[in-house]
């Protein structure tokens, strides 16, 4: 009988199982996109993605279905897009705190722009426009994986790079040194950023040299060319680096 009750409550608010099931639908794709930031390690993964998809689905059928019982014909009127557009740019803070600007490199905005994307995801589930919610789903794996692949293949792309941080002994010329290793296995050093704290890896690794107490100094390079990817190895033989520091991707 409560739940019969309950049910019947719903029913005269407005609610039906198609709310519920727009709702789960939010759910089930926002997880999808969130299970995919998360096993890629990324900082917004799938508690954070599944929150905002299934809560903005939920904020615009509220904007939607949750004043019906105020409503009266010529005297108090609704309208559904108002507390919907406050998602855009409620998001957008959230977006905002998720982005790093650090050493040079910008990091997260393709997690930024997956937690707007997820929040669109969630609103057209509870709008009632489920296709569209399953394609954008869809397209965001195209994006993330396919467009991913595509660009490593790139001639000449800027995927075929590497970003470094390089410590070494100061004053022995070992930046000349890397240059000119890099330049002679054809990368291009397209940034660098000077006189940065060493990694923790470099500076353990300086505690068990004869002399820890002579400076060092580390360096960011960012490397671009074919075979890039071991360029890691091949600096950390030239005479007087310390460590060599590989970073990930500067913009997921």
């Amino acid at each position: 009988m409560a739940l019969q009750h309950v049910i019947a409550l719903a029913a005269a608010h407005g609610q039906s199982w198609t709310q519920v099931a727009e709702l789960l639908l939010a759910f089930a794709l926002s997880g999808s996109i969130g299970m995919e930031r998360q096993i890629r390690g990324k900082s917004a993964g799938l508690r954070t993605q599944t929150i905002v998809g299934t809560s903005s689905a939920l904020i615009l059928l509220v904007s939607k279905y949750g004043f019906g019982d105020v409503l009266s014909a010529g005297t108090v009127v609704l309208d559904p897009s108002r507390v919907a557009a406050q998602i855009v740019s409620g998001i957008g803070f959230l977006g905002a705190g998720l982005i790093i600007t650090r050493q040079g490199a910008v990091r997260g905005l393709t997690t930024a722009a997956s937690v707007w994307e997820t929040a669109a995801i969630g609103m057209a589930a509870g709008a009632g426009l489920p296709l569209l919610a399953l394609l954008v789903t869809a397209l965001h794996f195209v994006i993330v994986l396919g467009f991913t692949w595509l660009t490593d293949h790139f001639p000449g792309s800027v995927r075929n790079s590497s970003r470094l941080t390089i410590t070494y002994r100061e004053g022995q010329g070992v930046l000349r040194q890397l240059l000119a290793a890099s330049t002679g296995q054809g990368w291009t050093v397209t940034a660098m950023v000077a006189d940065v704290p060493p990694p923790p890896a470099a500076l353990r690794e300086l505690t068990q040299l004869a002399d820890p107490d002579q400076p060092v100094v580390s360096v960011i390079l960012q490397l671009t060319g074919d075979s890039v990817a071991n360029a890691a190895n091949t600096l950390a033989g030239v005479d007087g680096v310390i460590g060599v520091e590989q970073t990930g991707d500067e913009t997921e």
